[in-house]
């Protein structure tokens, strides 16, 4: 292992020809077997004894060679995993410092090992904090990431960058506030050479919205990513301000959300059962238009006639709830778990739980926008009949009592034979004269 890490330093990325940008095929390979046998505990520790991570700082200072640099991320990435060494490696303000800086790295490769050592440091918990106050007072970490999110295509990349963002919310709203009101400032970022480049005045919004445009053919895991990084940002006013006071006013963000609802997750077509592996990202989805629809009645693309088909895919949520028994949703009559098992699984009806209450006061909220003229256009449409309304009121009531009464006065004037059976079916609802 010293034979192969100790000639890196003023290594291979240099000759007497000037910097070398490329690994001997032989080298590459021995590095990479360090690389490999870093996942070991007793390996990461000798790597640290023989003070690999200031080896890896004369690399990143003077190595011209992007592989190489790749690798020494990598290998600092295993070590991170072992707590002590995450520790060690957490508390050395200089390389940490340098780490950060790789995220202005033009090279792909790099910054995918550069996230996944940020992500491993920021997941243990005794160096979470170090990391953040280390990223928030360096201004230029917000510039990278966005312009990561906002311009690569790899979607591996955009996958780990998007733990990265998701982990530094959910660790310090002070951070998220910071990054929501960024934007004003211009600041140097990545370049291909020495000289600084200039960045564009990112926004944090739109770069998320490119990057889950990227992500959500290819990687449900990496959607369902940054679909939470946009939930999280609806947790402060800031953040739902900063959604729907875009130059397009959130119509982009309501688009691509509408989009995925109503065209891609929990379809007719799919099993009942596709609603408990897709739970997280629709929690996610439902509670971001679910505050932009209270906080944007007046914009055109909340307008009901254009939203008949996101209150026939809340529905079908709800049925497809109903559909993996009432015991996926309905969770609270179970007070103890007799086996291991049984804990896993009520934690899954912990999250449809969630699920549901998301759902239902987003369709509770739009049921009470509809006018006759939207309620005759779902009929038609098919998103509204017996069945539909049935599955709305079952879940609706009694909670959202008001919400299903309301609707009910207006489906009386476009059906009346309905509203009549379901007033039938649902006693409580007797119109009061």
């Amino acid at each position: 292992v010293a034979q192969v890490i100790a000639p890196a330093e003023p290594g291979p990325a240099a000759s007497p020809q000037g910097p070398r940008t490329e690994l001997d095929e032989e080298m590459e390979n021995d590095i990479c077997k360090v690389w490999d046998m870093s996942m070991d505990e007793d390996v990461a520790l000798f790597l640290q004894e023989f003070n690999a991570p200031d080896i890896f700082m004369g690399v990143f200072a003077k190595s011209k060679c992007p592989r190489l640099t790749e690798i020494c991320v990598g290998i600092l990435g295993n070590m991170a995993c072992f707590q002590d060494i995450c520790m060690s490696i957490s508390k050395d303000e200089n390389l940490g410092q340098v780490l950060l800086q790789r995220l202005c790295d033009s090279d792909s490769p790099t910054l995918l090992e550069t996230s996944r050592l940020l992500l491993t440091c920021l997941s243990q918990p005794e160096v979470a904090n170090v990391w953040v106050e280390r990223i928030r007072e360096n201004p230029s970490v917000y510039d990278c990431v966005c312009f990561i999110m906002s311009s690569s295509t790899n979607v591996d990349l955009l996958v780990k960058v998007g733990e990265v963002v998701d982990k530094l919310f959910d660790l310090d709203e002070e951070l998220m506030l910071n990054w929501i009101k960024n934007g004003t400032c211009q600041s140097v970022g990545p370049s291909v050479d020495d000289s600084p480049e200039e960045l564009p005045d990112f926004k944090i919004v739109p770069c998320i919205l490119e990057a889950a445009k990227q992500v959500r053919s290819d990687n449900p895991e990496g959607l369902d990513v940054y679909m939470h990084i946009l939930q999280l940002l609806t947790t402060v006013d800031e953040g739902i301000q900063a959604i729907v006071q875009a130059p397009d006013g959130g119509k982009e963000t309501w688009s691509l959300l509408y989009d995925l609802v109503c065209q891609e997750l929990c379809q007719p077509d799919d099993p009942p059962i596709i609603v408990q592996e897709q739970k997280t990202v629709l929690a996610s989805i439902l509670s971001v238009l679910s505050a932009m629809f209270a906080s944007q009645t007046e914009q055109e693309y909340t307008r009901m006639r254009k939203n008949m088909p996101l209150i026939g895919s809340l529905i079908r949520i709800l049925q497809y709830m109903e559909g993996c028994g009432k015991r996926a949703v309905d969770n609270s009559k179970e007070s103890e778990q007799e086996e291991t098992g049984r804990t896993e699984i009520n934690e899954e009806d912990f999250h449809l739980k969630i699920l549901k209450d998301i759902c239902c006061e987003l369709l509770s909220n739009m049921l009470q926008e509809l006018t006759k003229e939207n309620t005759i256009e779902g009929l038609h449409q098919g998103h509204l009949n017996e069945q539909t309304c049935s599955c709305a009121f079952q879940n609706l009531l009694p909670l959202y009592f008001a919400s299903v009464e309301s609707f009910l006065e207006v489906l009386r004037e476009a059906d009346q034979t309905l509203a009549d059976n379901l007033e039938k079916r649902f006693p409580s609802l007797k119109v009061h004269t």
